[in-house]
């Protein structure tokens, strides 16, 4: 029995056919993945939810951390305050700072009220500290 060699040969290009359909399939897949999980790392770490400012007792900074080490302070944002200058109800605001040159500044106020400038992002990455609010200028009251 003989087989046909346009019969052989049409299998070889329907086959060609399928595996470079199926080739441009897994490219536009990979290729779409790729975007959206580019799109979500930037929405989730880097774009910028809100920003404001907040005015509080700077009740704490420190350069903490075990291997990458970071900026972290904590600010007491009163509600109310008697007339000794005491805080009766608050709530705290933790925040981190990127900026060395910052984080002097931080170092020198400690236990004096400040404004500062935040910008809170969605997510946090480790290396930019613990919290989602990062503090890019501070300003001395009083």
């Amino acid at each position: 029995m003989k087989t046909n060699p346009n019969t052989a040969s049409s299998n070889v290009s329907r086959w060609s056919v399928i595996k470079r359909k199926i080739r441009k399939a897994f490219y536009w897949s990979v290729a779409l993945i790729l975007i959206f999980a580019s799109i979500f790392i930037y929405w989730k770490y880097f774009y910028t939810f809100s920003d404001g400012y907040r005015a509080g007792l700077l009740q704490k900074f420190s350069h903490k951390g075990n291997i990458i080490k970071t900026y972290e302070g904590e600010m007491i944002l009163s509600s109310v305050s008697s007339n000794t200058n005491v805080t009766l109800a608050s709530e705290k605001f933790y925040f981190s700072v990127t900026d060395k040159t910052l984080a002097q500044q931080f170092d020198t106020i400690q236990g004096r009220m400040v404004i500062v400038h935040y910008k809170q992002k969605n997510g946090k990455l480790f290396w930019h500290g613990d919290t989602e609010y990062l503090v890019d200028s501070v300003k001395r009251l009083r």
